[in-house]
């Protein structure tokens, strides 16, 4: 006798607090469909968190506004994890036991998501990440996990060599963070030096959340730093560039997409202007992204618009895969059906990235990405390559 779909139904229900095995197609009436995600919204990554729910909200009212998808309007439920990793997998748990959600939009960061994969690939539930886009996530890849974005350490390395080329022969710093996200921005780095072999005069690693990197800049500072990689996210990058700005030093300074945010610029003042940051989302102040603010102008409100980054931009292009997959289903909607149906999406244009594509196999859409930089006049990043 075949045990294997049993042992897989129970572990499932185990994984999901001892919960019946869940139909495919829950969350979903003659009239709604119900979606589910998890992101901080609390706390200093709310800058984050809050601005990707936004952008979800956006696709899902774009959607709703059209009459929704074959006479189904879409309704979303976001809970806060705080950045916590449990509190993630406790919030997910909930999105598809309790709440039976039919679909997920996010699994918060990229140490979040990595931690909570084995909850939502026992289950089967369609899930969309597009906040952290993180190698562990895609690799290997899973039948219900889709990850639309850039991988940190190709981003870094693309960084890196534009970084190498236009500042030949300088001397580099590299202060990175001792998580998940420092190891694939170093990954990066390394892949990157090993090409160009540019001169690293210094490199530490600092603990998430620190704030004071006077002795890490100093270090730099007098190694004689020409270009400097902030590995922080916002107010860990912040707080260099004020270091450097009080020790008089102007390095060419890289950052990550992250803290490629106009707030960041905000906080950290003039030492912001010139810096170099890596992004495959459009910035505002091109043409797609003007477009962009107007579509969110028409759905959200002042208060939310005041809220809106890049990350509203990669929370309504993961919502707009999953939508676009949903509605090739039809009305006979099931988790199986959505999941061939992301797999197979080639060339959806959202308008502010590349057109996005999942190669057979792959649940990667692997994004071009450009280079940009900071103009504190206009607290905004353009591109430069």
């Amino acid at each position: 006798m075949n045990f294997g779909p049993v042992l897989k139904s129970a572990l499932a229900a185990l994984l999901l607090s001892g919960t019946a095995a869940l139909a495919a197609d829950q969350g979903v009436t003659d009239t709604e469909i119900l979606l589910g995600e998890v992101e901080p919204l609390s706390g200093p990554p709310a800058l984050l968190g809050v601005a990707h729910n936004l952008g979800v909200r956006l696709a899902l009212e774009e959607a709703n506004a059209a009459g929704g998808i074959h006479g189904r309007k879409l309704r979303l439920t976001a809970l806060d994890d705080g950045y916590v990793s449990s509190r993630t997998i406790q919030s997910l748990k909930k999105l598809i036991s309790v709440d039976k959600v039919f679909a997920l939009t996010s699994l918060s960061g990229s140490g979040q998501a990595v931690a909570s994969i084995p909850v939502v690939e026992q289950a089967g539930i369609p899930t969309i990440v597009s906040i952290g886009p993180v190698t562990p996530l895609y690799e290997p890849p899973r039948e219900n996990v889709f990850v639309v974005g850039q991988a940190y350490e190709e981003g870094m390395h693309q960084l890196a060599l534009f970084l190498a080329d236009k500042f030949p022969g300088k001397k580099w710093a590299i202060v990175t963070q001792d998580d998940d996200y420092g190891v694939a921005l170093r990954e990066g780095l390394k892949k990157a030096k090993d090409e160009k072999k540019f001169n690293v005069v210094f490199e530490t690693i600092y603990k998430r959340n620190q704030q004071d990197f006077s002795s890490e800049v100093l270090r730099a500072k007098d190694a004689g730093v020409e270009v400097f990689i902030a590995g922080g996210i916002i107010s860990e990058n912040v707080a260099m560039l004020k270091e450097m700005e009080k020790l008089g030093i102007k390095p060419a300074v890289g950052i990550f997409w992250p803290g490629r945010v106009e707030a960041m610029l905000k906080l950290a003042g003039p030492a912001s202007d010139g810096i170099y940051a890596v992004d495959y989302v459009t910035p505002f102040g091109s043409e797609e992204g003007k477009a962009f603010y107007e579509l969110a102008k028409k759905h959200l409100s002042a208060e939310e618009m005041a809220r809106i980054n890049r990350y509203t931009m990669t929370g309504y292009s993961g919502a707009r895969v999953l939508l676009a997959a949903i509605e090739k289903c039809g009305k006979d909607l099931t988790w199986a059906c959505t999941n061939k149906h992301l797999a197979d999406t080639k060339n959806l244009d959202v308008k502010v990235m590349a057109p996005i594509s999942f190669a057979k196999g792959s649940r990667f859409s692997n994004q071009a990405v450009q280079i940009m930089q900071a103009d504190f006049a206009t607290l905004s990043f353009k591109p430069v390559k």
